[in-house]
């Protein structure tokens, strides 16, 4: 089967963690497009929901919502993903991928919709750094 890397961001703290899914964790991703929600039981997020917000694959382009599919595509872009112009009117011709999660990628990024019971910190297990004076 294949792995994912999950990126998980939290949007009431700014906070992402990282997290692998392998197996039937990674399947619930396979053949879904972006902005769609899954359960977050399949990744280790008992009682949260999440939904998908992007992706990569392993040359690192990136997956660009509202283009059906999985195919990579030379478009010619004028921001948004993929693609930051520098300069007023700027478009560049650049390759994106299509929306539709596939085996192909390598890296899927989600955030929390719907909270569980449990904090984020515990499930991840990250630790309170203190500053040093």
């Amino acid at each position: 089967m294949v792995d994912f890397k999950i990126v998980v961001s939290d949007p009431r703290t700014g906070r992402s963690y990282n997290t692998v899914a392998t197996g039937g964790a990674a399947g619930a991703f396979i053949g879904k497009p972006i902005s769609s929600q899954i359960d977050g039981n399949a990744i280790g997020l008992g009682g949260y929901t999440v939904e998908i917000t992007g992706g990569s694959d392993r040359t690192g382009i990136p997956a660009r919502k509202g283009l059906p599919g999985s195919a990579r595509r030379r478009l010619l872009l004028g921001g948004g993903v993929g693609f930051h112009p520098t300069k007023d009117g700027e478009r560049r011709r650049k390759t994106v991928r299509g929306s539709e999660i596939t085996t192909e990628f390598v890296q899927v990024n989600v955030k929390i919709v719907e909270y569980g019971n449990t904090p984020l910190d515990e499930i991840f297990g990250v630790k309170e750094e203190t500053k040093a004076n």
